[in-house]
């Protein structure tokens, strides 16, 4: 009994207490009417007097006492209360934005004030790309087509690729060879001339999208380095190569690398690459002519079949030939094998047979064993100068095809690669002149030479060869 009202008194005491000082702040501007109990939930526990009830047991009685809209209310109060910071914000809002100088002025801490000013305006964005223009579809069913005065004389295959850019080289052989194209209803090959007003019959087509000039990649960039490298002439029309040697100049099977590859990063904005104008031998280096237009290309294969383009070539033959210069003339034929397919001398009237001639003269001769040549192709056939020096006893040297001489020795230090040089070309201008290009000779050739005591600047006898 003496326990229970000692702890009675003990909390009778309480009120004053708090009045000594120890009563906090937000109870000065509580509503009278809110119960005075509430508040000794936030007095420090160490300050209770020894007997005080558990705050669970206190609280839940108070809550009880208190009415409920009471409590809710004197919360309320007290939190408006704690913040009149937050009151005098609200009371002076305005719906307009302040620039963000007066804002830091007006008492937010100055470091969001300093934040907010050293904020960078927003950039605008970006306007809207237009639209490219899309590439013209190639026709998806059988079109003919008539051939225009500008394409008089023109090759089938350089027909298709002027009208098709983008056509792959393997797709026009194919429609060719399975007859699907057709001119004047009959069936035409790649090298068949077109005359002005024939009918072509194209079929179904799938193009190759052609590149859109602009940045290149950097494979690209980097062919575009090496094609540059290799150049010995060029304008706006015209372009001569020096072709390095293991480089072919078309594709076939099995090659991922070539020069009319290569060429494909040299369109121009309306789609049109270079085009080549004739082939030499992927083993062969030397000059290789290009036209880069189509004018130009009418142009430099007709001065090839008027045979008004003069060709020169360089070589180191086995033996010396006698006599020093002459004329080698021949039918040539191919001649096919499940492994290779070489040009063997054929009769004159046998299947398949072309006529040849080559002009040769010895330049200089190494004692009795080996001999620089030059020659002059008055022909085009494939393999000619390679097979009429084999033909006449006096191979190329590092022929893999066509050196036949038994038992012969390749003398010390030299390279056993194909020696044959594209050492000049002299071909009319279309636009007037002539253009005259000459390629030095390749490593391996180079290094022949000089073992060989061989002076690469002497005079060549062949300039003067007869033309035909």
């Amino acid at each position: 009994m003496s326990r229970r009202i000692k702890r009675t008194q003990t909390r009778s005491d309480r009120p004053t207490e708090r009045r000594k000082g120890d009563r906090p702040k937000a109870e000065a501007v509580r509503s009278t009417g809110a119960p005075a109990k509430r508040e000794t939930a936030k007095r420090d526990p160490a300050t209770r007097p020894d007997g005080d009830r558990p705050r669970r047991d206190r609280f839940a009685g108070e809550r009880e006492a208190a009415p409920r809209g009471e409590f809710g209310r004197g919360k309320a109060e007290r939190s408006r209360s704690s913040r009149p910071e937050r009151d005098d914000r609200r009371d002076s809002f305005e719906p307009r934005e302040r620039p963000p100088a007066k804002r830091a002025a007006a008492g937010k801490p100055a470091r969001f004030g300093s934040e907010r000013a050293e904020r960078k305006p927003p950039v605008a964005a970006p306007p809207p790309k237009k639209p490219e223009p899309e590439t013209p579809l190639l026709p998806t069913k059988v079109q003919t087509v008539v051939v225009s005065a500008d394409e008089n004389n023109m090759r089938v295959d350089r027909f298709l690729e002027a009208r098709f850019p983008g056509l792959s080289f393997s797709h026009i052989q194919r429609i060719v060879r399975k007859g699907e194209l057709r001119v004047n209803g009959k069936r035409a090959d790649s090298k068949d001339r077109l005359e002005e007003g024939q009918t072509v019959r194209i079929p179904p087509l799938k193009l190759d999208a052609p590149k859109v000039s602009g940045v290149l990649s950097e494979a690209e960039q980097k062919t575009l380095d090496s094609l540059k490298a290799m150049t010995l002439y060029e304008d706006d029309d015209v372009l001569v190569l020096n072709k390095p040697v293991g480089l072919a100049v078309q594709g076939g099977s099995g090659m991922t690398r070539h020069i009319d590859q290569m060429l494909e990063v040299m369109r121009d904005a309306k789609g049109q690459k270079p085009r080549l104008v004739h082939r030499i031998d992927r083993e062969t280096s030397g000059c290789l002519l290009i036209a880069k237009t189509r004018f130009a290309a009418t142009h430099l294969t007709g001065a090839f079949r008027s045979r008004s383009a003069r060709k020169i070539y360089w070589a180191l033959v086995a033996g010396v030939p006698k006599p020093k210069q002459g004329r080698i003339s021949t039918y040539l034929a191919k001649e096919e094998s499940e492994d290779d397919t070489i040009m063997r001398v054929a009769a004159h009237g046998d299947e398949g047979a072309s006529h040849a001639v080559t002009y040769y003269a010895v330049v200089e001769a190494s004692a009795s064993k080996l001999a620089w040549v030059s020659l002059k192709p008055v022909t085009g056939r494939t393999h000619q100068l390679r097979a009429h020096m084999a033909h006449i006893g006096h191979p190329i040297v590092g022929d893999p095809k066509y050196f036949n001489i038994e038992n012969w020795a390749l003398p010390g230090g030299l390279q056993n690669r194909l020696h044959l040089l594209a050492r000049r070309i002299v071909i009319p201008h279309p636009r007037g002149g002539f253009i005259d290009a000459t390629a030095p000779l390749p490593p391996h050739m180079l290094q022949s030479w000089n073992l060989l005591g061989l002076e690469h600047d002497r005079f060549d006898p062949i300039e003067n060869a007869p033309e035909e």
